[in-house]
């Protein structure tokens, strides 16, 4: 600051001149400090601007979840800070931390990820930039009881999980790593060092085969391998002697074209398997269907976009399935009935009975061992009929055959021809020849409706009755 004395002036003005060249010059003065402060910032941005900022995992934490962005609550825990940390006092904590997108790198100080994440069951750090398993390792590490954890998209490829560091891993009972593009080396010892793991998420990372580990990993119960590259069922059947215990196999978006084992190699290979998503596999033969029945456990199956059932209605798609699947009850998402199951069965046998023998399918003979051969269903013309009525119009009673498809006004413009008179000028009654004591004429006003929502029989009467009188004659009919 700049401070500039004045001469006491002999009067009031000469204060007030003083005054105000001492306010003009502080304000330059600041002026010139603030443009000083920009120039220096600015240098030290430039000089820096090749390096790009490390966020560390505890610096989003303590800006996230800092007392003015976290206010209090229900579901928060509120802790101090230790001696000497640089995250603020009073951090508001969930038990379930979403750091997802903020460009995570590192770790930071381990004191302070053990101060405030001891309570912490559940960790989101997808769409970070984590890409080092020492970094990875010193966060889980100091999370005593993390249950979920979601490193889903981060840049995992080409790099490899010692095994010394995997043990911080051992309470971890669900595992995201969709996107990672991780080695199967690495998984291998994920999950070698994980005994309470139950599920896994492998989604998106490129796979077309599979390393098998010489471990497996009693624990686990769903795999989930959706948009891979699969597509030899000798890849898939690793996945049964990995994990013996599954009872959840979503292979999605995999081109898997066959299932080509046993029917002592699949009992053996998943015999736990209660649940599989082939959704817009590759396969294309009723033999691959059937062996889904060697799976001992097996009852719920989706089956979605595979080219089997492309020739068939959607209808026939799931009777098909249900008809091959006599344990399921659980198709893509839907409960099945006994009474949906003997329906599918039924319409199976019909549309392959005259088939040539090649072409049916093994399940047919058996369906056919259950029923019997069945008799054609009989064809139900449901479309409405034409019935015979009579037109009256004053003394005149004409017999016209109806289209019961036709509507009310299609009616009218009939009459009109008829009668040679405007449809405005004409109003149409309906007579019921066995209902007409009860319930007397009704109008037919409406013109967009149809006919055979009348219920008119053969028999019953059509009333004209022009609304100008004497317009009707003998001879109008």
């Amino acid at each position: 600051m700049i401070l500039v004395k004045s001469r006491p002036g002999r009067h009031e003005g000469g204060e007030i001149e003083s005054l105000m060249k001492l306010t003009v010059l502080f304000a330059l003065s600041s002026f010139l400090c603030l443009s000083l402060a920009s120039l220096l910032r600015a240098g030290t941005m430039d000089s820096s601007s090749d390096e790009e900022e490390v966020r560390t995992f505890i610096q989003v934490l303590s800006e996230k979840y800092c007392p003015g962005n976290f206010p209090y609550g229900q579901g928060v825990v509120v802790m101090s800070s230790p001696p000497g940390s640089p995250v603020k006092a009073r951090l508001f904590l969930p038990s379930i931390l979403v750091l997802s997108d903020y460009g995570i790198r590192k770790a930071g100080d381990r004191s302070d990820i053990a101060a405030f994440c001891a309570h912490v069951v559940e960790l989101d750090l997808s769409h970070n930039q984590l890409n080092d398993w020492t970094e990875i390792c010193d966060i889980v590490s100091n999370i005593p009881h993390l249950d979920i954890l979601n490193l889903s998209m981060n840049p995992l490829s080409g790099i490899e999980l010692e095994p010394s560091l995997a043990e911080v891993f051992l309470r971890v009972r669900q595992l995201f790593l969709i996107n990672t593009h991780i080695s199967w080396d690495s998984v291998h010892t994920l999950t070698k060092h994980t005994p309470e793991l139950e599920e896994l998420f492998l989604c998106l990372n490129g796979y077309s085969t599979i390393s098998e580990s010489q471990t497996s990993c009693p624990s686990l119960r769903l795999l989930q391998v959706t948009d891979n590259q699969l597509q030899e069922w000798a890849e898939v059947r690793k996945f049964g002697k990995m994990y013996p215990n599954l009872t959840t196999l979503v292979l999605a978006n995999n081109s898997v074209g066959s299932v080509g084992d046993t029917h002592d190699a699949l009992q053996q290979l998943f015999p736990n398997l209660r649940s599989i998503n082939l959704n817009n596999s590759g396969l294309r033969t009723w033999e691959d269907i059937e062996r889904l029945n060697f799976f001992p456990k097996l009852e719920e199956i989706k089956a979605k976009g595979i080219p089997l059932l492309q020739p068939y209605t959607t209808h026939e798609r799931r009777s098909f399935l249900l008809a091959q699947l006599p344990s399921v009850v659980l198709l893509n998402g839907s409960s099945v009935s006994d009474g949906e199951r003997e329906d599918a069965e039924r319409l199976f046998i019909r549309y392959y009975q005259d088939s040539p023998q090649q072409e049916r399918p093994e399940r047919y003979h058996t369906l056919v061992s259950k029923y019997g051969q069945l008799a054609p269903l009989a064809v139900v013309d449901l479309r409405p009929r034409s019935t015979l009525v009579d037109v009256r119009c004053g003394d005149r009673v004409e017999a016209v055959s109806l289209r019961l498809a036709q509507t009310v006004g299609d009616l009218r413009k009939r009459i009109r021809a008829l009668l040679q008179l405007p449809a405005s000028r004409i109003r149409l009654f309906f007579i019921s020849r066995e209902m007409s004591s009860v319930v007397g004429p009704e109008e037919l006003k409406s013109s967009r409706r149809a006919l055979h929502s009348y219920s008119i029989r053969d028999g019953d009467e059509i009333l004209v009755e022009p609304k100008v009188t004497g317009c009707c004659g003998a001879s109008d009919l």
